[in-house]
């Protein structure tokens, strides 16, 4: 194969003597004031940076002011070098490492767009490209030569281009799609073999704990047959690993990364399921190891296709069940958050992030995912904060966020009032920030002034005790501690009850359920009661159908119980299931038995103490039944 491309070469050279010239004439006809286009993330060709800034060291008088721009650079950036300041300005649609400082310092420029839009200002002419340096696999015997790991936008900048230099490696995987370019249509070309740039996340942070929990709240929200879009960042990417067990997911993307090559090669992506370009792995670039390029070589599975299309959001909206997973730097209380910039500090950029989360919800059945981690600075910062930082930017408006899961659990946003977004975010900050937060919501009116909140462990939600059931009746339901953001739910759940389920829950003839009331529900110190919801799902919406609570009596070391069920939900094994597993946590806890009031006309409750084997005592004080249910024993031979 190489003796091959060794004679296509040659062949070429012959038909093309012109194409093939020295660096210093091709950077010869760079011009003073001329804007040079460079090749993105690890399709950035090396070689070819490297002899510009040669060119200029060696011709320090070449040219000057001329104009740097490219997408998102992975390697060094000597242009942006303060010696190199005469000759070149540098500006990044997105930030790299390699270029935030200069950007923030005012050395470089920053512009804020969406993917998406770029090569509209190319073809435009807002923005001319007057020299594009690119990278490209070896011509074939036709003469094309494939973009690679890198089409985004380096193909429209290409049509665009006054004048195209390519660097053509034969580390570059040929890539199907829409990435080839043909020989004519490039000015010069300089062969020159290199390892094509790799991207590898932050040693250890793809297996630390809190990216396992993460990746395991994500991988509940995505169902067999979506279709997924990954962003950039170690979270997004991490998260990959833990949707292994899942079937004919499908990938619409901007980024191919690592753990989508895994996912293809295990047979968890299989693109049979989409709705447009079935059976295609579609994508627009590639950051990942070597091992990841080789796959991409020649696979007709993968398509690489321009920016504008695979970040279209009407393309998008086209995808049903659709799942845009991102990450964010910083959200407020009110569901708006920034992945672009740190307070005034430009940190990375727009990117894909909006195109993929506006364009998902714009489809059926489409859902937003704001995947990251609680904190940040290591352990020092809240990543959830009372309001966005003072000149951050807003790349996701408070309107367009659905789920955001950290570590501590999936948050729903959407449609919630703010006083409810705030709930839900606060139940899933930090533990030691979330005191904080509900001051800072009470100070800005976010949420209710006497919101009561238990700080520390006794408050902390015990994750651990969530479980699944299938009642007598079939009924699949999820049994889970209450939650401080669970007021609203409890609320529905009241007052879907009858007037004879309520009386009979609270002997009472008040049927109102306020705030204050509630509060008594979600606001529990998990080390002195227990408070379990049964629930079920519909689509994006939690119903509440039972409660089951207990309070402990440290005198008796036992704990007065009381179940509720919704009555479209009777006789279920709602009930059964819910004083079994109260059974099972007071046990646990080294509780002697439960205790209850019921109603002697409340006969379905007494009925359901009884059987459940209980060493029970009752007695009758004006028409409720007093029980004392001490737990028994089971024999060595039942176990």
């Amino acid at each position: 194969m190489e003796q091959d491309t060794d004679t296509v070469l040659e062949e070429l050279q012959a038909a093309y003597p012109d194409k093939f010239t020295s660096e210093n004439r091709v950077f010869g006809h760079i011009h003073r004031g001329d804007v040079i286009f460079i090749a993105s993330g690890c399709g950035e060709p090396q070689y070819l940076v490297k002899a510009l800034t040669d060119y200029v060291s060696s011709h320090p008088k070449g040219f000057f002011d001329t104009e740097v721009i490219h997408l998102w650079t992975l390697g060094l950036a000597p242009y942006a070098d303060d010696k190199f300041k005469r000759n070149f300005r540098h500006d990044s649609f997105f930030l790299g490492q390699s270029t935030r400082d200069a950007v923030n310092r005012g050395a470089a420029d920053y512009t804020p767009i969406s993917l998406s839009q770029i090569p509209r200002l190319f073809r435009r002419g807002v923005i001319p490209v007057d020299v594009a340096l690119i990278q490209v696999s070896m011509p074939d015997r036709h003469g094309y030569m494939s973009l690679g790991v890198s089409l985004d936008i380096v193909k429209a900048a290409t049509e665009s281009a006054a004048i195209v230099v390519a660097q053509a490696n034969r580390h570059m995987p040929r890539v199907h799609g829409d990435g080839f370019i043909h020989i004519s249509d490039v000015d010069y070309i300089i062969p020159h073999d290199e390892p094509l740039l790799e991207y590898r996340r932050g040693v250890g942070e793809e297996d630390s704990e809190v990216v396992d929990s993460i990746g395991k709240y994500v991988a509940r929200l995505v169902q067999d047959g979506d279709t997924i879009q990954v962003g950039y960042g170690n979270v997004p990417n991490a998260i990959l690993a833990r949707l292994s067990g899942k079937r004919h997911l499908g990938v619409h993307t901007e980024l191919v990364s690592d753990g989508i090559v895994e996912l293809m090669k295990s047979g968890v992506i299989d693109n049979s399921k989409k709705s447009i370009d079935r059976g295609k792995t579609v994508a627009t670039f590639c950051m990942g190891r070597r091992e990841t390029y080789e796959y991409l070589d020649d696979n007709p599975s993968v398509e690489f296709r321009p920016v504008d299309y695979t970040n279209n959001p009407l393309v998008i909206a086209q995808i049903e069940d659709m799942v845009a997973i991102n990450s964010a730097l910083e959200i407020d209380l009110t569901g708006q958050a920034t992945a672009e910039s740190i307070g005034g500090v430009f940190y990375s950029g727009i990117g894909g992030h909006y195109d993929f989360m506006r364009g998902a919800l714009l489809g059926r059945n489409g859902k937003t995912i704001l995947a990251m981690q609680s904190t940040a600075s290591g352990g020092e910062v809240s990543r959830i904060v009372p309001a966005i930082s003072e000149g951050a930017g807003v790349t996701l408006n408070r309107g367009d966020t659905y789920y955001v899961v950290t570590e501590y659990g999936i948050a729903y946003l959407h449609g919630k009032n703010i006083r409810e977004r705030a709930m839900e975010l606060i139940a899933v900050a930090h533990p030691k920030f979330r005191p904080w937060l509900i001051q800072e919501a009470k100070k800005r009116n976010l949420i209710y002034r006497d919101q009561a909140f238990i700080a520390g462990r006794r408050g902390e939600y015990p994750e651990e005790l969530e479980t699944h059931r299938t009642t007598r009746g079939g009924l699949e339901v999820v049994l889970r501690p209450v939650k401080i953001s669970d007021e609203p739910l409890l609320k529905d759940f009241f007052y879907s009850l009858s007037d004879q389920s309520m009386y009979r829950r609270f002997m009472s003839v008040r049927k109102d359920m306020p705030h204050e009331r509630l509060q008594e529900f979600v606001i529990i110190d998990y080390t002195r009661e227990t408070v379990i919801l049964a629930s079920v799902q519909t689509g994006d919406t939690e119903r509440i159908v039972g409660v089951g609570q207990y309070g402990i009596d440290e005198g008796t070391h036992t704990a007065e119980v009381a179940i509720a069920v919704d009555d479209a939900y009777h006789n279920q094994g709602i009930g059964t299931e819910l004083l079994s597993y109260l059974t099972l946590l007071a046990k646990r806890h080294g509780l002697l038995g439960f205790t209850a009031e019921v109603l002697v006309e409340n006969k379905p409750m007494l009925h359901l103490f009884e059987k459940m084997g209980f060493d029970l005592e009752k007695r009758i004080a004006e028409d409720v039944y007093e029980l004392k249910m001490l737990f028994k024993e089971v024999p060595q031979g039942e176990r």
